[in-house]
């Protein structure tokens, strides 16, 4: 029997074979840890995960594997149904279970066909979702599947805490998505997979999937904005329209960590929160205009002595409340957070701009000298390992209307706690103020 292109599997004499195609069999060749499966939509990402996992429980035998999409509606919608069909309905190896936790976990048939024999320790596909980092904490596990992983509710946090589930056994991860957004999907992996063994980017169309008409593709691309076509049915990096930093380079906004001297002053900028407390770490080079943000806090359930107190720990980097230049942090309407942090030993001030796109032109202003070269004015750089901060910058957007146009709203601003942080902290530098001896050439130290 032929595979239709309706469905990727064949059936002979009983035996269950998926038919993979181009893109799908330079995937499943990839011996790199990290596999980054980027495709347009309906190119047969997420159906191919469960082929992809269950090659990996046979290599790495009995224990608990992950699955991981943004939300758990999503994992209902279409990744969920993809494993149990595949094991439960086709081959018949495991059960699945949605109550306490979501599991699907292998019979002693399951374990014969896998193992060559049943298994003292049980095997189990864990689900989970990555909107909430700490519900990946729980579990060791061998391999990951990270379904939809470019979609912005997959937090940064979340895939930090999936590598600590890998770490033990040096498992193995498969990222299936379509692009999104330049986030950290794009800075942490595929900016880092040229001549990295650990990575490797697989990217195709959605018109690799057989079964995805070629016309459609066409009217697609006659009809959407070029960007928004590249990210959808090619699978590519795109800047979106309503970026709001939209003058950042990765290439050259992000630099490599280096030693900050204690005589470099030290700037901080905070967002109160009670789930949410954020901290921006800003250090000035001396007689210079030059800003290297080198640290980020995020925490929550601490009061806001506990927060003063860990704020100010850190290493050798970190230095005492006296000598920061200047701390800032909170709307003019959060004196009694400022209160409790001054009390904690931290003296914020109220930033000199309670004005949200006022604080947003500040920082932009910041980073569009440094995309210029312009030395004489405040200029930005980080630091390539505050990841989460740069996350946020390249996810932060504005909502688009029904034609692809920016408003100007801010998509999800509740959100980006660090942004709010450095949006306090920046609108406090002058922007007319030049230092003694700043250099007029347009080369960075």
């Amino acid at each position: 029997m032929e595979a239709t292109r309706q469905t990727p599997y064949t059936q002979e004499g009983g035996r269950l074979q998926f038919d993979y195609h181009a893109g799908q069999r330079r995937a499943m060749a990839s011996e790199a840890r990290f596999v980054l499966l980027l495709a347009g939509l309906q190119s047969g990402k997420t159906i191919f995960g469960p082929w992809w996992m269950l090659r990996e429980m046979q290599r790495k035998g009995p224990g608990d594997y992950l699955v991981a999409t943004p939300t758990y509606p999503l994992l209902d919608l279409k990744c969920l149904p993809e494993y149990k069909d595949l094991f439960e309905r086709r081959l018949q190896l495991g059960e699945y279970l949605g109550s306490p936790n979501r599991r699907l976990t292998l019979t002693a048939r399951g374990e014969q066909v896998l193992f060559g024999a049943p298994q003292e320790q049980d095997t189990r596909i864990l689900f989970g979702h990555a909107q909430d980092p700490d519900s990946l904490e729980s579990a060791t596990v061998k391999a990951a599947h990270l379904d939809e992983a470019g979609q912005q509710k997959f937090k940064y946090g979340s895939w930090d805490a999936i590598q600590g589930r890998l770490s033990i056994h040096q498992g193995r991860a498969l990222i299936t998505t379509t692009p999104y957004y330049m986030g950290w999907l794009k800075s942490e992996l595929y900016d880092r997979a040229d001549g990295n063994p650990d990575i490797e980017v697989i990217q195709f169309d959605s018109t690799e999937n057989p079964a995805f008409p070629q016309e459609e593709f066409d009217r697609q691309q006659e009809r959407l904005p070029g960007w928004k076509f590249r990210m959808r049915y090619r699978g590519m990096f795109e800047r979106p329209a309503g970026m709001i930093y939209d003058c950042w380079d990765s290439e050259t906004h992000v630099i490599p960590r280096h030693r900050i001297g204690n005589e470099w002053p030290r700037l901080l900028g905070l967002d109160f929160g009670g789930s949410n407390t954020a901290g921006i770490y800003l250090a000035r080079k001396p007689k210079t205009q030059r800003y290297v943000l080198y640290r980020s806090y995020h925490e929550g359930g601490r009061t806001a002595e506990q927060h003063a107190q860990k704020m100010q720990g850190g290493g050798a980097e970190m230095v005492q409340p006296g000598t920061f230049e200047d701390i800032r942090g909170g709307s003019g309407s959060e004196g009694q957070w400022r209160s409790e942090f001054r009390a904690g030993g931290l003296p914020v001030r109220e930033p000199p701009i309670d004005d949200v796109e006022v604080g947003i032109d500040r920082v932009y202003a910041m980073l569009k000298a440094t995309a210029e070269g312009c030395v004489g004015e405040p200029h930005l750089v980080v630091f390539g390992d505050c990841t989460a901060v740069i996350d946020e910058i390249e996810s932060y957007q504005r909502k688009l209307d029904d034609e692809d146009e920016p408003t100007d709203e801010i998509k999800n601003k509740s959100d980006y706690h660090l942004l709010d942080g450095l949006r306090y902290i920046g609108s406090s530098i002058r922007h007319d103020e030049q230092l003694p001896d700043a250099p007029r050439s347009r080369q960075f130290n």
